[in-house]
């Protein structure tokens, strides 16, 4: 075989692969129908409205499809955000405080309700597939309704796995995020999604 027949073998054989790809819409019902909590690690950072970029933060995330799910910021300072299935608290170290909501006043139609939640995605966002890009499948989740916060956020999926988000709020920034080590797990110990207010740490209780 000669070396041009050779290529053209490669790109017919790579191409027949992505069309036999599942849609990135399959690939996420199917995720959130048959993974019921996974670890990771992630990487994400925020563009403003004219591109310029912030930093970079990296850390860890965990989830449990009962409304339990933790995303907690290591580097390059530390802050959490933890659902505990009635409760989301965020925590930021650096001011002392702590915040609580009800977790269907935060979770709501936020981003966090298209991967780590238990309700009918459709109830809540609009699916479009997108073209696929990067070795991806994408999908563009827009909320049904105008307080989610947020326009849309585009989901890459790769062997039926999130593995990119880009979110795009309605002050125009864009924040980017890279799922790394995502392990689809049996279960996950109950005391990973509990939280308890640190001593001389001021809790606020949103409405």
């Amino acid at each position: 075989m000669t070396i041009k027949s050779l290529m053209v073998a490669v790109v017919l054989s790579s191409a027949s692969a992505m069309a036999w790809a599942e849609t990135a819409s399959i690939q996420l019902r199917s995720f959130v129908k048959n993974v019921q909590a996974a670890t990771g690690e992630f990487s994400q950072q925020v563009f403003g409205a004219q591109g310029e970029p912030q930093a970079t933060q990296d850390g860890e995330f965990a989830f449990h499809r009962q409304g339990q799910f933790r995303w907690e910021v290591l580097r390059p300072y530390e802050q959490l955000v933890l659902s505990d299935g009635q409760f989301v608290y965020q925590y930021d170290p650096d001011l002392m405080q702590v915040t609580q909501r009800g977790v269907d006043d935060a979770i709501g139609t936020s981003p966090a309700a298209i991967l780590f939640g238990s309700r009918r995605i459709d109830d809540a966002f609009n699916l479009t597939d997108l073209a696929d890009r990067d070795g991806m499948q994408w999908l563009r989740a827009q909320p049904r309704t105008s307080d989610a916060g947020f326009e849309y956020v585009d989901i890459g999926f790769k062997d039926n796995l999130p593995a990119k988000l880009e979110l795009r709020d309605t002050f125009g920034q864009t924040t980017r995020i890279s799922l790394k080590t995502l392990q689809p797990q049996e279960n996950i110990a109950a005391e990973r999604f509990h939280f308890e207010v640190p001593a001389g740490v001021d809790l606020v209780r949103m409405p």
